[in-house]
């Protein structure tokens, strides 16, 4: 190729990557629109993100909507937050996140957002769970939440004849059953610390008031007083697992249990997307982890997943809310779940996704509690506690960690305390 074609070309292409990049800057897509921002924090959702961002666009000549879904958002957020360069909405999960911002006067009172009124009431409750103190007004929409309990292999469980328990005594004999049989019932992967929480919260929602954390801070009680029998209880399923249990991380548990290494897995809805990029043909059923010898005392263990805050700052509030009014149309809503296999916080008649069908009772009616470690400071590292205490086969294991807990927490969560204990004494002056 001659020297002038050489250059011809090479002028070509930058002018082309010019064009390119003119028309990925947005100018034009935004001129004359009231531009809204979102940031959310689900990495794995960032398609059905980005056919919401384009349909919205399509469907709306007077307002923008730029979606952004980075893989470590809630960094990124609290940098922005530092600089002053707040986003119009944020799509969080319900947990200390929200919390904090709440706390720090970050978010808007959306309670004239009509929305709201279609929102399952549990999941709103969740949330008012989550103030430090008691708050007026409404600072998140629900979008989805998840479900966890305990995975199981359907079709192993039909081949055998063994029945979904509904009470802690008939879960651990249905265990010893499958162990004689020849069969490993759970598998774990503690490896990964956050995996110990699975099961603990499954269990503690049964056992545990969903406001505990907040009774603790305003020294009504002890972690001590309500968290051992969730502790026993977790520790007594290693009975069932592999010898090591922390020598396994979660890809490893999820791909064991895919290929059917255990009968059951101790892990949430989240779980089932890893499972089946291993095993896309696994019958996986889903149920409400039995902690209770009272079957109509379980709970299901669900949380807000994914929710959405408009920014106190935010100057075109109305501009947000007709986002959120398109987030929430029906249709949009069946998008997500077929996309991500979530639990609709949104009343109405949407389909569950078939993995969590003996789940659907508690789902429909709402005997849902909220994760106990969305109450848990990341600082305190929980997760990593109850790893050395299923490792601890002292036999005081359970009085150390109880103390522990109850220790790290006052450390932990001194200025909480500090201010719901004067939320309650402004209270009783009153």
């Amino acid at each position: 190729m001659g020297k002038h074609k050489v250059g011809a070309v090479f002028l070509a292409g930058v002018l082309a990557m010019g064009t390119v990049m003119t028309g990925c800057s947005g100018k034009d897509e935004t001129e004359g629109k009231t531009v809204i921002e979102m940031v959310q924090y689900k990495p794995e959702a960032v398609d059905i993100f980005e056919q919401f961002q384009d349909e919205f666009n399509a469907t709306h000549d007077d307002i923008y909507l730029k979606i952004d879904s980075p893989n470590d958002a809630m960094t990124i957020l609290k940098t922005r937050f530092i600089r002053e360069d707040n986003p119009d909405i944020i799509g969080i999960g319900g947990d200390i996140n929200y919390s904090n911002f709440l706390d720090a006067d970050m978010l808007m009172d959306i309670s004239d957002f009509e929305g709201l009124n279609d929102i399952k009431e549990k999941y709103l409750e969740m949330n008012k769970d989550l103030e430090y103190v008691p708050k007026d007004g409404v600072y998140a929409v629900p979008y989805m939440a998840n479900a966890a309990g305990i995975l199981f292999n359907r079709d192993m469980f039909e081949e055998h004849g063994w029945e979904v328990p509904t009470t802690w005594t008939e879960f651990t004999n249905l265990c010893d059953q499958i162990q004689s049989e020849g069969i490993q019932p759970l598998y774990f992967g503690f490896k990964d610390t956050w995996t110990t929480l699975a099961p603990w919260n499954a269990i503690a929602v049964s056992l545990c008031d969903s406001d505990l954390t907040y009774q603790v801070n305003s020294g009504e009680t002890t972690f001590a007083e309500n968290y051992r029998e969730v502790a026993e209880k977790e520790k007594a399923l290693l009975a069932y697992g592999q010898k090591d249990p922390v020598s396994q991380g979660y890809n490893d548990a999820c791909t064991a249990f895919a290929r059917g290494a255990s009968a059951m897995f101790t892990i949430g809805s989240y779980a089932i997307s890893q499972i089946k990029s291993v095993n896309p043909d696994m019958n996986i059923g889903s149920f409400v982890f039995p902690a209770n010898e009272d079957a109509d005392k379980n709970v299901l263990n669900s949380g807000n997943d994914l929710m959405f805050c408009v920014m106190k700052d935010c100057k075109n509030k109305e501009a947000a809310y007709e986002v959120l009014s398109y987030m929430l149309e029906d249709e949009n809503v069946k998008k997500y779940l077929n996309a991500q296999s979530a639990v609709p916080c949104k009343k109405g008649d949407f389909e569950i996704t078939p993995e969590l069908e003996e789940m659907r009772d508690y789902i429909e009616n709402g005997i849902v509690a909220d994760y106990q470690d969305h109450h848990y400071p990341s600082e305190m590292s929980v997760d990593a506690m109850i790893q050395t205490y299923l490792m601890d086969d002292s036999a005081d294991a359970t009085d150390t960690f109880m103390k522990r807990f109850d220790k790290e927490w006052i450390r932990y969560n001194r200025d909480v305390v500090a201010k719901v204990k004067a939320y309650e004494e402004g209270n009783d002056h009153e």
